[in-house]
Order: structure tokens, then C-alpha cells, then sequence
């Protein structure tokens, strides 16, 4: 089955102007202008996007699959994602991760939950761990688990500077960097260890002192929701310098004293930051919890998974280049997470991940490895129990 997508602006990220996108299976066949189908080479399809904007699909490195929270008991505990809400967002790839409560949802019912997503049609990862120290793993340790289950890509979210976590010390956080590394290696993912940060007023400063303390290089540390507050932008930004990569959350533009992730981003190139450093992440459906001086919750939302769309079009608003404003959400976590060039990018041979934009950036159709799974702004494949 061959798909051409004609006379749409292409970004792959960058700007490749006017071209035609021709999908052969489940992969980007050729991106040229006047693509034609040829007979004799089966059925063609071919879409007229003139007009249009045609992009990668999102990557989101941070996504509660079996739900996130419980802070304020088991009345508390966040639903599962379902596929409709992940590509009506425009996201075609997702890395599954467990939060607060490591205990009544498990390693084994998230690599479950991410084979199911992945058999609906889209691509999906996760991270082994939890935010305790030490972690729960599948197979007894976070080096096998990389090693022998596939979609294990890293550890986490193992949590530090926030009132919920293990409080581990630096040796035992640079223990699980180095096994994660070590997996890493071994089975050529990228190993990383994606670190959920609080607003405790540590911040960062475990990941500098094991870097300087150790011979774990500062790739190996994913440090995610790093716009909760000005402190820990700048943290963020002393941590580019010595050549890390710091990720944003979308869904933090409703805390306290926090950045939405265009705020955070847009100060940060201000500063010098290159855009390749910079990542931005949806927490999807994991918990929004707040909470008062004392540690109580005062109040819980559920984070939803359209914030890396509604962030692009908020850089975009601010005058940043869409071909600039994607990378966050496309080929900067493709490459932190070594899924590049198969994902997170439009160039022929990588997956045809595809979003098509209309007007204002709406989202009016998605392919996810070929397969369109939104039509003009609807969802068009649904999961087992939509």
C-alpha cells in the first residue's frame, strides 16, 4: 500500500519547503516534488494537503500509560491512557514510565499496557523503575532489564528534590546511572536515567555532584520537569553548559510559581541554550497534585496528553520558527533516547510518523508508521474498549 501526501509545506524539522511525501508501508519512501503514482506498483492512495504543514510525530519521553498518582489515596489513583487521546494529539510515539505508587501498578502491567498501545498503531518504549530507590525491575536489576526486554530503553522516573521520594543518597543514584549506562551499552539503547525533579531546593544538585565525582558523563541523566520554578530553570541551564539535555513539562503551567515549557524554552535561548538541548514532555495522564507548606495535597488534576501541541503553537505564537519550535517534541528525545533517525524526522527510510497541520497548526490528520490513524480531526482507529 503506498500513500502520497501532495503539495504540502514539509519540516523535517527543518524547513524543506513544497514537497510530496510518499509513504511505502510502513516507512517514508521519498520526499520530493511531483511524486506520482506509478502503475503496475499496487494501489495508491493520494491525499491533497496544499496548504498544509506537514510534520514528524511527536515523541513523548514521559507518559503515565496505567496512570499516574494515588498521593491522596486510592480514590486518587489517575485512569489509564487510551489510544484516541494519544494520536488526536498528535503523538506517535510514547516512553511508558510509573510515578509515585510502584506498588499497585507494576513493571509488568506497564510493559503490557505499552505492547497493547504498540499493537493498536502506534510506537511505544518504557523506562524500568519507579520513583523509589531501589527500583522495581522485571527481571531482578535495571541492567537486565535493558539488556532482555526490548522495550525497555531506560530507568525511571526515579525521583529526587521532592518530598515523595526515596531520598537516595548520590551513591545510590549514581549506582543506577551506571547500571543503566552499562545496559545501555550492552544492548545499544540509550540507557539514560530519567529523573522526575521536585521543588525541593537541592534541585540538581546530586546529578553535579556525580558527574564531578565520577566518570559518569552528564548524557546519561535526563532530568524532566524542569520548569517548576526559576530556581530550577537556572539549574537547568548550568546543567547545559556542561553538556546535558534538560526536559520541560507541558503540564506544569498550572503549578504554582512554574513556567509553562514556551516560557521556560524561550528564557533558555535567551541564555544561550542551544534548542538541541531542550526537550518537552506531556506527563500524560499522570497526577497534577498540589500541595499546601505542610506536604498535605490540596488539590489533584489529571495531566492530559495535547500539551506538546498546545506548546509548539505557544513558541510558534512567540515568534519562533515552527521548524525551531518542533524539535522539542520530534528529533531532540528521538535522538536523547537514540530512536533517531527512525523516528523524529521526515527524511526517506525513517518511520512515516507524520502529523499534517491546517490552519492555526490544527491538527487535521496523523499516520503512525503508515498507517493514518487521524482524518481530518478524528480519531479514525480506536483501542479494544473505546
Amino acid at each position: 500500500m503506498f500513500t502520497i501526501l501532495k503539495g504540502g509545506t514539509v519540516f523535517a524539522p527543518e524547513n524543506m519547503g513544497v514537497q510530496d511525501v510518499l509513504i511505502a508501508g510502513q516507512v517514508i519512501a521519498r520526499v520530493a516534488p511531483g511524486i506520482e503514482p506509478v502503475p503496475g506498483y499496487g494501489e495508491t492512495r493520494v491525499l491533497d494537503v496544499t496548504g498544509r504543514r506537514i510534520v514528524p510525530g511527536f515523541v513523548d519521553q514521559h507518559v503515565h500509560l496505567l496512570g499516574g498518582g494515588g498521593e491522596g489515596g486510592y480514590a486518587t489513583r489517575t485512569p489509564e491512557v487510551v489510544l484516541s487521546n494519544i494520536v488526536l494529539a498528535g503523538t506517535t510515539t510514547v516512553v511508558g514510565c510509573l510515578g509515585t505508587d510502584g506498588i499497585t501498578r507494576s513493571m509488568a502491567g506497564l510493559l503490557a499496557k505499552a505492547r497493547s498501545l504498540e499493537l493498536e498503531g502506534i510506537s511505544t518504549y518504557i523506562y524500568t523503575g519507579a520513583y523509589e530507590v531501589p527500583p522495581p525491575t522485571i527481571t531482578g536489576s535495571v541492567r537486565s532489564d535493558l539488556v532482555l526486554i526490548d522495550k525497555v530503553i531506560g530507568c525511571g522516573e526515579i525521583a529526587i528534590s521532592d518530598h515523595r521520594s526515596s531520598q537516595p543518597i548520590p551513591a545510590e543514584l549514581a549506582r543506577l546511572a551506571a547500571e543503566a549506562r552499562v545496559g545501555g551499552l550492552l544492548s545499544g539503547k540509550a540507557g539514560v536515567l530519567h529523573l522526575h525533579v521536585g521543588t525541593g531546593a537541592r534541585r540538581l544538585s546530586m546529578i553535579f555532584d556525580i558527574i564531578t565525582a565520577t566518570e559518569i558523563p552528564v548524557s546519561q541523566f535526563v532530568p524532566t520537569h524542569i520548569n517548576r520554578n526559576w530556581d530550577l530553570v537556572n539549574d537547568g541551564i548550568r546543567l547545559t553548559r556542561l553538556g546535558g539535555v534538560i526536559d520541560f513539562t507541558a503540564a506544569e503551567s498550572g503549578q504554582p510559581d512554574s513556567l509553562t515549557a514556551a516560557q521556560a524554552i524561550l528564557h533558555c535561548l535567551e541564555q544561550g541554550v542551544p534548542i538541541d538541548c531542550m526537550t518537552i514532555s506531556s506527563d500524560g495522564q499522570g497526577s497534577l497534585p498540589v500541595f499546601d507548606s505542610q506536604g498535605s495535597m490540596s488539590g489533584l488534576k489529571v495531566a492530559g496528553m495535547t500539551g506538546l501541541h498546545g506548546e509548539v503553537k505557544n513558541l510558534t505564537a512567540c515568534g519562533l520558527a515552527l521548524s525551531e519550535a518542533l524539535r522539542p517534541v520530534t528529533v531532540n528525545p528521538a535522538k536523547i533516547l537514540k530512536l533517531y533517525p527512525e523516528k523524529g524526522t521526515l527524511l526517506p527510510g525513517s518511520h512515516a510518523d507524520i502529523v499534517v497541520f491546517g490552519d492555526s497548526l490544527a491538527i487535521e490528520h496523523v499516520f503512525a508508521k503508515g498507517r493514518q490513524l487521524v482524518r481530518h480531526g478524528q480519531a479514525v482507529v480506536s483501542g479494544a474498549f473505546s
